[in-house]
């Protein structure tokens, strides 16, 4: 009995231990800027990211200093222009309430909640990164994993075989709509490859616009009556209908993934070789990953192989090689996500972003 106590005791110490170091390490993380202001006024265009950069040296660690745990976060926090944004210095706590006190206790602190509010008032709430950066990205279908290649309906022909369809034009489509109604149409676009397996992963959709259901397919007849409600890009025959998504989720907040994610970049919105900030790029992870919105990774140049100068080997043979550690350099923050692969937000960066970047947990 006496062996067991000292190793549940030693497994407790042990644990405990661990729970500091667990403590540190986020603390280190979500550390506070030394010349952070006792508070801040919310203006018109302010975002969630820029307030949280004037308090911390990691602007992702907004929900930690909220005190938020992970069903706040997944909640819109609504923060309007007007509002005062006070840092608790004694608890490290950002507070919309003035910190004090009666001096008996800790002074109090008032956490966001969601709240009920009108669409006017919504749209007037400052969002967590500059939105108008990607709402295109919101709405239209920018990956195609295989399945649903195979799997969507397509038109086969259009009113009275018109090449150009406009607005209000009819197409017939065929294949299975499973009780929707509206579509987008798309065709598809670039494979997007992992860069590290080389596996194919989805390919990139080019939105073309949207179609609504006039008549479903009766019996006897294979295909279903559509009518073009808008036209983004020419749309024909052989084209493909994916469901219209629900509405965008507006509001992200901003926190690590669910677990260790260690991607890489995979692609660069609109094909440029470089990308810097306030650019959209791929990753080789998805929601099978453990990535959902408001994850936030950041982003690393691979540290490159080099001879080692000092290893001259045995009459210059036998040299060895040295891996050099991996540059941070900036974060991303997940705004779309899919089984596969994301899309994020280049926010800060210090260098150019390059397809095969590590894109990591925080650390």
């Amino acid at each position: 009995m006496k062996n067991f106590s000292t190793v549940v005791t030693r497994a407790a110490a042990v644990a405990l231990v661990a729970c500091a170091a667990a403590s540190q390490v986020q603390a280190a993380q979500c550390a506070f800027r030394p010349n952070a202001p006792d508070q801040h006024v919310v203006v018109k265009g302010d975002t969630l990211w820029d307030i949280s950069g004037t308090f911390l040296q990691n602007p992702w660690c907004w929900p930690q200093v909220w005190g938020m745990n992970r069903d706040e976060i997944r909640n819109p926090h609504w923060i309007y222009p007007g509002q005062i944004i006070y840092f608790d210095r004694t608890r490290g706590r950002l507070s919309l309430t003035r910190p004090g006190g009666d001096g008996r206790g800790d002074p109090p602190i008032t956490k966001l909640s969601p709240q009920v509010r009108n669409e006017s008032l919504e749209r007037d709430a400052v969002q967590s990164i500059p939105a108008g950066m990607i709402e295109p990205y919101l709405t239209q279908p920018l990956v195609v994993e295989a399945n649903e290649l195979e799997s969507s309906p397509r038109i086969v022909a259009s009113q009275e075989g018109r090449v150009y369809l406009g607005t209000g034009d009819r197409v017939y489509v065929k294949g299975n709509l499973q009780g929707g109604k509206s579509f987008q149409v798309f065709r598809p676009g670039g494979i997007l490859r992992d860069p590290q397996t080389r596996k194919v992963l989805a390919r990139e959709a080019a939105y073309l616009g949207s179609v609504t259901l006039d008549t479903e397919a009766k019996p006897g007849v294979d295909a279903h009556t559509f009518r073009v409600t808008e036209t983004r890009q020419e749309i024909g025959v052989g084209d493909l209908l994916i469901p219209m998504p629900p509405a965008p989720v507006r509001n992200y907040m901003p926190h690590p993934p669910l677990q260790p994610v260690d991607a890489r970049v995979m692609s660069i919105y609109a094909g440029v070789t470089y990308a810097g900030q306030s650019q959209v790029v791929t990753v080789n992870r998805g929601s099978l990953d453990g990535l959902d919105v408001g994850s936030v990774l950041q982003l690393y140049h691979l540290g490159r192989t080099m001879t080692d100068p000092a290893h001259k080997g045995v009459f210059g043979i036998g040299k060895q090689n040295i891996k050099l550690p991996d540059e941070q350099y900036g974060s991303l923050f997940i705004f779309r996500v899919f089984k596969n692969v994301s899309y994020g937000l280049i926010m800060q960066v210090t260098a150019p972003v390059e397809v095969g970047d590590v894109a990591r947990s925080p650390e």
